[in-house]
């Protein structure tokens, strides 16, 4: 590294004491610790310990990032974890005294300190307090890892222009204005980094919270090196031009291998999203996230999704109690929320798919208004055979709303959830017809056919998962809100009964007493919801704000409740939103 071994002495002493295993302790003590550390290097790529090695240190990340990785049953390693600068790695081996329960990685370019067993056990004879500390760490750790919290937020980004023709530089210059809300942020390029050693890096890093690393010119060593130096690399190319790969695509695919984000940025200037061009360019970058930049709110949104500061909506299914989540929409709006992706079944499925394609509130009214209650989607009756209705006219209206954008070609990252009956699992769809996936997700059982894709057979989303928060939690969403609109006070009757009665009488009944018994349809949308109950209840538990519409006067089949819902949704989280001093308690 070139350092003197007073520097490195005083550097490793002012970062231990940052550290909350070795705050407690004196500067003698901290004095001598930093004098038995050894000073290493760790190319990105490389391996610090296996899986099943002797958990003979400890070691302590100065500056890069490191990836904890287990095998899978099929002997495959999955990213578990990432230890960012300035924590500790390895020191629950040394407490347990047993194998390292991970393989782990360096996810870039990385300098690390070591303390061997021996020397960490000298400190503990010497301070017992720093055992319970530890083993508070590790616990911390675990408790983590259980919750699905153990991957840390990026902190440097390779921001890589496609060609020269990419106003890049633009886009870093808003990015880093964004980002500097959270914490200062430089960008760095060829030129002010010319000439400087990984000191100069690992200082940078150390003195700032986010780095941008700007490769938009030509010189290959450099953009290598910004892929290196970073936790997240970011694809800037123009959404209009013909896409292909990026000049360092080989760079960029070993480092797929160990799972550090990639994000494709998608530059349309002012205006409308390019139809197409999403699904265009992940052909050509596979396995990537993407991101739609029209103008500045964009890049700040894009600032929350990489930093982990991002609020995710989820909306349950819930026939026509959905329009609930118009109203709930507005208010978080109103309260200025900033939703950054939207996931959805059924129902949930399709007003969110509204929010995402970025639709005002009266955009929002109107085109649903226009579609459930002046189209009435379930009056083409058939012969059940296979369904109550035909189905063509809720796939024409979805066509109608929609048209033939691609789910990858909405403004906010958006997913929906169908029942996959022939795998027998949910499903999410992050990209395809809109309308399609839309169309399978929404498809009740016994009312709608299902949709029949590539010899699997789909059926409405709520069937398996009609609240869907694992799938926006697994994306890395840091606050989720979900709205469940919830079906079990739908279905009711008035009568005593095992056998129904002569149709005529059946018919004069309905005719007198409409409320005696629950019609086909609203029985056949419960039954295809109920099993989900269960599992919703134990997912609203990890949200970070749940929002529960009173809706029993709307039956799940009732379109012309719509202003009543819509409503109904809006007065209450108005309501919540204000006892929560909303959006205060959300980032």
């Amino acid at each position: 590294m070139g350092e003197p071994d007073a520097n490195r002495r005083y550097d490793a002493h002012a970062l231990l004491r940052g550290l909350e295993l070795f705050r407690h302790l004196d500067a003698a003590t901290l004095d001598e610790l930093a004098a038995e550390l050894e000073w290493f290097a760790l190319p990105g790529g490389a391996t610090l310990f296996d899986y099943g090695d002797p958990s003979d240190s400890l070691c302590v990340l100065k500056s890069g990032s490191l990836g904890a990785f287990k095998p899978t049953p099929e002997g495959v390693y999955q990213l578990d974890g990432v230890v960012a600068a300035g924590e500790t790695v390895g020191e629950l081996g040394l407490i347990v005294d047993q194998p390292r329960s991970a393989t782990v990685r360096a996810l870039r370019d990385s300098e690390l300190l070591r303390l061997s067993r021996r020397g960490f056990e000298r400190l503990v004879a010497r301070h017992p307090q720093a055992m319970l500390v530890t083993a508070r760490l590790a616990v911390k750790r675990l408790i983590a890892r259980r919750d699905g919290a153990s991957l840390s937020a990026p902190r440097t980004f390779a921001v890589l222009a496609h060609d020269a023709d990419v106003a890049t530089r633009t886009f870093a210059g808003q990015l880093r204005e964004a980002l500097c809300r959270y914490g200062e942020c430089e960008l760095v390029d060829e030129v002010a980094a010319r000439g400087q050693t990984s000191t100069w890096f690992s200082a940078l890093e150390a003195r700032v919270r986010h780095v941008l690393y700007l490769g938009d010119g030509d010189d290959h060593d450099w953009r290598e090196l910004c892929v290196r130096q970073s936790d997240c690399i970011l694809l800037v190319a123009n959404a209009r031009d013909d896409a292909s790969v990026w000049p360092e695509k080989s760079c960029i695919d070993a480092e797929r291998a160990l799972h550090r984000p990639r994000h494709l940025v998608l530059l349309h200037g002012a205006g409308a999203i390019l139809p197409g061009a999403a699904a265009r360019w992940l052909r050509a970058v596979p396995g990537v996230a993407h991101h739609h930049v029209r103008a500045a709110t964009d890049v700040e949104r894009v600032a929350r999704l990489l930093t982990g500061r991002s609020i995710g909506l989820v909306l349950s299914g819930g026939g026509a109690r959905g329009f609930a989540h118009i109203g709930v929409v507005r208010a978080l709006r109103e309260a200025g929320v900033q939703i950054d992706c939207v996931g959805g079944t059924s129902i949930g499925a399709i007003i969110g798919a509204g929010v995402a394609a970025d639709w005002s509130n009266e955009e929002m009214f109107d085109n649903y208004y226009r579609a459930f209650v002046r189209g009435k989607p379930l009056s083409d009756y058939t012969l059940p055979f296979i369904a109550l209705v035909a189905g063509r006219r809720v796939s024409r209206l979805l066509r109608e709303a929609f048209g033939a954008r691609d789910i990858t070609d909405l403004a906010l990252p958006y997913y929906c959830i169908t029942s996959n009956l022939t795998a027998g699992r949910a499903e999410t769809h992050r990209a395809g017809p809109l309308w399609f996936w839309l169309r399978a997700s929404c498809a009740i059982p016994g009312v709608l056919p299902p949709v029949f894709h590539r010899g699997e057979v789909y059926v409405d989303g709520a069937v398996m998962d009609n609240l869907p928060v694992d799938a926006m939690r697994a994306q890395g969403v840091a606050e989720i809100i979900a709205v469940d609109i919830g079906a079990d006070d739908v279905l009711h009757a008035e009568v005593e009964e095992f056998a129904l009665p002569p149709w005529w009488k059946l018919l004069w009944q309905r005719w007198f007493h409409r409320h005696q018994r629950p019609g086909i349809l609203s029985i056949l949308l419960r039954s295809g919801m109920v099993n989900a109950e269960a599992a919703s209840l134990e997912r609203r538990a990890h949200t970070s704000l749940l929002l529960t519409p009173p809706l029993s006067d709307v039956e799940l089949l009732d379109w012309k409740a719509y202003e009543r819902a819509i409503d109904a949704g809006h007065r209450y989280a108005q309501k919540l939103l204000g006892r929560a001093n909303a959006p205060r308690e959300l980032p």
